[in-house]
């Protein structure tokens, strides 16, 4: 094992085998004789109280304990190359200076009654009985938990406030909430900000593009260069309160590189709030719940499973090696009884496929609604069908996010003015984004989907009941991906009157893991060998031979087909850009900055633009790892990047002022 550490701390866990070749006879050396003369006694502080938890996965205690020891060495080695060079150039090492919990605490409670005090319709004292509850839970003990919330039932802030709680309760360091998609994870960290009263106590963390593969910034930068990297490395989690995304959060935990590593030892002793958690990847599944039972259970970690369609993940749910998470450990005050009190809209499924053409004619009735469909492609032909109507705003991921973020606002503004909007969006309007519309039209897709959908349909209540409409596109079938989950959602909205209720959505998540199967819920081929991460630790778990680095490459949230680029979407945009050109080495709070305007395209794409000239390097020192446009000939104001146009220039791109 810290073979392994010590062999990695600069080029990162290697894969076993690789390691032998290291440590063969040709390449040892003698023992240090006098090593015991060099060590201490281990602080009291740091003598483990406890035998760690055998994980139900041979091998994968093992190798977990030698990536979090690995992270410990790794970033201690970070940061003190930081505070060496920062006292040789007599700078000081901005580190620590966090706001206690305590105070943060105080904070969040002062804010909660606050909401509390503004409100008293139904609604908000459901929400105040949410809190309560959850609050309530805070002394039990660490572990795995649920909290199980129907969308609009003030899940966020009250999960926000069980994990301060608890944290406190129990000695604990920090609150991590983990998001699963990058394009809320701006509005959540800002909703945090707002109710800590603070801006430097949270950090957002997220991966829209990885700084660290350029060859400028690679590993092996030593000296002065190398402070620089070190400035520019991804964040050690120290802040109390971390706000990331899934991709991030996992595939930091199944990483091999120091960058990535680091931070991981952060993560022990933590309230982990896992937000949205049915969105979990089907093939990729065991592995993640493997490692939250292993920070559960070894790590002084709580989590906790926060949604309004729980999956059934539980061994009580007839999961096969599921959590072991008994009622009791249930954060919501009687889920039953919350998703009948909140019950908002009633769903409809129509029948046969749904043209476009008949969706644009309920458009032209229906002066407020919403239409959510499974592509990029199917949202901006819709829109362009609609695009004549009062109030007619499309949104997707080809807009940057702070174009989405500028659109949303225009369009609550208008809802609050009770003007017409007619809103044509892909599935990421469904991640927590706070709309409130009397009708909704959902493309088929998985019950938790069509669920999240409905959350945006009669949101707060106003109405008597909200229409949800869940239709067979005619033009558009579900994307292959999709297909499963519709395939899972389809007969359970046969044969229940109301789709939206617990039972409902057991029987759906208990389909679509029975559709799936045992070995596609940890489907990865680990070293030129299928048959998963859990297998491939097993296996080689008795000779301790962990192939770490093939692991960290084969764990992959979501597929590697798309690349982020920048889009100059406004004068902000265009002066950021000049600004990291003209400098030496760009900093790291400027990338940051820079991810307002990412847009992920296909590969395929992003080599054409390039090969055309459309796209050039950020900066020299990241060549061709970060792109941008140069201008926004191929940007439309309303829907986006024209990805079916490559060739596209408007008339105003050719004149040269």
């Amino acid at each position: 094992m810290l073979a392994f550490l010590i062999a990695g701390h600069h080029a990162g866990l290697a894969d076993g085998r690789k390691l032998d070749d290291r440590l063969a006879e040709s390449y040892r050396i003698e023992p240090f004789a006098g090593w015991q003369t060099q060590t201490g006694e281990l602080p009291a502080s740091l003598v483990p109280n406890r035998r760690p938890q055998t994980s139900r996965h041979p091998g994968f205690g093992q190798a977990f304990l030698t990536r979090m020891l690995f992270s410990c060495l790794v970033d201690a080695d970070f940061l003190e190359t930081e505070r060496f060079y920062a006292e040789a150039a007599r700078e000081p090492v901005e580190r620590d200076g966090f706001t206690p919990l305590t105070e943060l605490r105080e904070r969040l409670r002062r804010h909660m009654a606050g909401l509390r005090s503004e409100g008293t319709d139904a609604v908000q004292t459901l929400r105040a009985e949410v809190l309560r509850h959850a609050i309530g839970k805070a002394a039990a003990a660490p572990g795995l938990f649920t909290l199980t919330v129907p969308t609009g039932g003030g899940k966020t802030l009250a999960s926000l406030s069980f994990a301060l709680e608890h944290a406190l309760t129990h000695g604990m360091r920090r609150v991590i909430y983990v998001i699963p998609f990058t394009s809320i994870i701006e509005q959540t960290a800002d909703i945090f900000r707002r109710a800590l009263g603070t801006r430097d106590d949270v950090l957002e963390h997220h991966a829209s593009f990885d700084w660290e593969t350029a060859r400028q910034l690679a590993e092996d930068d030593e000296g002065r260069d190398g402070l620089a990297k070190l400035r520019r490395a991804s964040e050690n989690w120290a802040a109390p309160v971390v706000v990331t995304t899934a991709v991030q959060f996992f595939e930091s935990l199944f990483a091999n590189r120091t960058s990535r590593c680091r931070k991981l030892h952060n993560i022990a002793g933590s309230v982990i709030v896992l937000d949205e958690a049915q969105t979990l990847p089907l093939h990729l599944l065991r592995p993640c719940m493997a490692a939250l039972e292993e920070l559960a259970h070894n790590y002084g970690a709580s989590v906790v499973l926060c949604t309004a369609t729980q999956p059934a993940l539980r061994a009580k749910d007839g999961f096969g090696g599921g959590f072991d998470i008994d009622e009791d450990r249930e954060l919501a005050p009687d889920p039953k009884a919350l998703f009948a009190a909140l019950k908002r809209v009633e769903v409809e499924r129509r029948p046969g496929p749904v043209t476009d053409g008949e969706i644009v004619a309920r458009f032209a009735e229906q002066p407020q609604m919403l239409c959510v469909v499974n592509s990029r492609a199917h949202a901006r032909g819709l829109f362009e069908a609609i695009r004549h109507l009062p109030g007619a705003t499309h949104l997707s991921t080809l807009m940057c996010p702070k174009h989405r973020r500028r659109v949303l606002e225009e369009v609550r503004a208008r809802l609050r003015a009770g003007e017409p909007v007619r809103l044509v969006s892909t599935s990421l309007i469904e991640a927590g984004v706070d709309i409130d519309l009397p009708e909704v039209w959902r493309a088929a897709a998985g019950l938790d989907s069509i669920i999240q959908a409905a959350g945006r349909c009669n949101r707060h209540g106003k109405l008597a009941m909200g229409r949800v409409v869940v239709f067979e596109p005619a033009e558009a079938k579900p994307p292959h991906a999709r297909e499963q989950f519709w395939q899972a959602a389809r007969p359970v909205l046969d044969r229940s009157e109301d789709p939206l209720t617990l039972e409902a959505i057991h029987a759906y998540f208990s389909t679509l893991y029975w559709q799936k199967g045992t070995q596609a819920l940890d489907f990865a081929t680990v070293d030129e060998q299928a048959g998963g991460i859990l297998r491939a630790i097993h296996e080689r778990a008795a000779d301790f031979d962990f192939p770490f680095r093939s692991i960290a490459e084969a764990f992959r949230l979501i597929e590697d087909a798309m690349a982020s680029v920048i889009v100059p979407f406004d004068e902000e945009a265009e002066a950021l850009l000049r600004e990291i050109a003209a400098m030496e080495r760009p900093l790291a709070s400027q990338m940051r900055r820079l991810q307002q305007y990412v847009v992920s395209i296909p590969r395929s794409a992003r080599g054409e633009w390039l090969r055309l000239g459309a796209l050039k390097s950020v900066h020299p020192a990241l060549g061709e790892e970060l792109l941008a446009f140069g201008d926004r000939a191929q940007y439309d104001k309303e829907t986006g990047l024209r990805l079916e146009q490559i060739l596209f220039r408007d008339a105003e791109s050719n004149i040269f002022p």
